[in-house]
């Protein structure tokens, strides 16, 4: 269950981060757009390793930074459900 889930979550942030691949952003919006990368890739190291759990965890919290962004209006992307 928990590794459908985190591959359904993996996938999402995927396409939003390609929707991002070309965003240009300053200051701590950069960092904070790194550090959604960073959980993202953690994410799949995890899943790699067979741990679902942190995987999700880490891929859910990429999510939130990369939603956050959108929010505030720094970046523009769409969620492919």
């Amino acid at each position: 269950m928990a590794g459908e889930l985190v591959a359904k979550y993996i996938t999402g942030v995927e396409r939003a981060l390609q929707q991002l691949r070309d965003a240009r952003l300053d200051g701590k919006a950069a960092e904070v757009l790194d550090l959604a990368r960073r959980y993202y890739e953690d994410a799949k190291h995890y899943v790699e390793r067979g741990e679902h759990l942190t995987g999700l965890v880490c891929i859910v919290y990429s999510e939130g930074l990369l939603d956050a962004l959108r929010i505030l209006g720094f970046v523009e992307f769409s969620w492919e459900r």
